[in-house]
């Protein structure tokens, strides 16, 4: 049976999905649970990596088991064995050859900020503290660049190993939720660090680093020196993922 997961955490206490020897990761943890409430040794697949302190509204997961639990007992026997910070919400049957990551049409990523002079407590971890008012129809203007097939270059991490840089991004833009302000973008696929780098060039140009209008020029460019800082994982949530 190929049981497919809708999970919700906070990577706050975690080195990433990805299951590593000398760190906790969320797969970790899972894949624990899976073993506790089946008592079989599965690999569970996760439809994205994430950095250490990346968070999730919404992550997919799938595992293949021999034995056969209704949705709802899994549910509730695997958040038995999960921590506080790992949720499952979700668990449906899936066809054998469904895959959480290769099945993936696109994904959707928040990157939050808080807008405040004042650090609020919780929001520790949560979201990036900027201590002047952001102008969200700025930023939201300018998101709007990214959208399209691009070689999003300028916006990946030196250093990592990828066969191409051309993404897909399909929707993008920013709002105000109180004193958070999110950049919401949608992709057919990320490269490393690109949406907390796409979020830190939108600071840079709301804070006149980098000048209105430039991202298409630096798209251009593919020189990640162009583009703005990467932001800290803290702000960064999995919100949808689209199958």
């Amino acid at each position: 049976m190929n049981y497919l997961l809708t999970l919700k955490f906070c990577g706050t206490a975690y080195h990433g999905w990805q299951r590593q020897n000398n760190a906790v990761s969320v797969q970790e943890k899972l894949e624990n649970a899976v073993f506790g409430l089946f008592g079989e040794k599965t690999s569970v697949t996760g439809c994205s990596r994430t950095d250490a302190g990346v968070h999730a509204n919404c992550f997919k997961a799938n595992f293949k088991a021999e034995k056969h639990l209704e949705n709802r007992t899994v549910v509730a026997g695997l958040n038995f064995y999960l921590p506080e910070d790992i949720s499952v919400c979700s668990c449906e049957n899936v066809p054998d050859e469904f895959n959480a990551r290769f099945s993936c049409a696109s994904k959707e990523y928040h990157y939050v900020f808080y807008d405040s002079l004042i650090r609020d407590p919780f929001y520790i971890n949560r979201a990036a503290h900027i201590k002047h008012p952001l102008n969200v129809d700025l930023m939201d203007e300018q998101a709007k660049d990214y959208i399209g097939t691009h070689d999003f270059s300028a916006f990946c991490a030196a250093g990592a190993a990828v066969r191409s840089n051309i993404r897909t991004v399909k929707n993008a833009g920013v709002f105000r939720d109180g004193e958070k302000v999110v950049f919401y973008v949608e992709a057919d696929g990320f490269l490393y660090n690109m949406v907390r780098i796409m979020a830190g060039t939108l600071l840079y140009i709301d804070e006149g680093k980098i000048k209105k209008g430039a991202v298409p020029k630096i798209i251009e460019e593919k020189s990640r020196l162009s583009a703005g800082k990467t932001m800290p994982p803290e702000g960064l949530y999995l919100n949808k993922v689209f199958y």
